[in-house]
């Protein structure tokens, strides 16, 4: 992966670990729920970087393999 790519990804990482920090400080503080949408939101974002991180080394582990 290259070294912008692994930035972009640790950077998306941080952005999604402060959204949880927030959910659950809310939960705790407030005793809500965070909206459903919020989730499938952070769920998604979650998702599309594990894509792409899996599509790295699946393309890299097919490579290694030749």
């Amino acid at each position: 992966m290259s070294q912008s790519k692994r930035e972009q990804v640790v950077s998306h990482l941080r952005y999604l670990r402060q959204e949880l920090r927030e959910m659950h400080q809310g939960v705790l503080e407030d005793g809500l729920l965070p909206e459903p949408g919020e989730i499938r939101g952070v769920m998604a974002q979650m998702e599309a970087l594990l894509e792409l991180l899996e599509g790295k080394t699946k393309n890299k582990a097919k490579t290694e393999a030749n």
